[in-house]
């Protein structure tokens, strides 16, 4: 299972651990990825989404709908 938000396409990034003598070895930076059902009023369906909690907060703020309105003019495909 891929951990990338569907809505904003958040990924891993790599980085260093970095000890107390500053020795840097490699490790990745997860994002905090939440499988969540939401209910489209408008469109009178269920849709499963694998989202960011980042993307959750834009939903909160500005609702669901007029969120995946703006993602498809910009061609994000859901």
């Amino acid at each position: 299972m891929a951990r990338v938000c569907q809505l904003t396409g958040k990924r891993p990034r790599t980085g260093y651990r970095v000890s107390h003598s500053n020795r840097r070895t490699k490790r990745k930076f997860l994002p905090n990825i939440q499988k969540k059902r939401f209910y489209i009023p408008e469109e009178k369906r269920w849709i499963t989404l694998k989202v960011s909690t980042h993307a959750l907060r834009i939903i909160r703020k500005k609702g669901l709908y007029p969120y995946l309105q703006e993602l498809r003019r910009q061609g994000i495909k859901i």
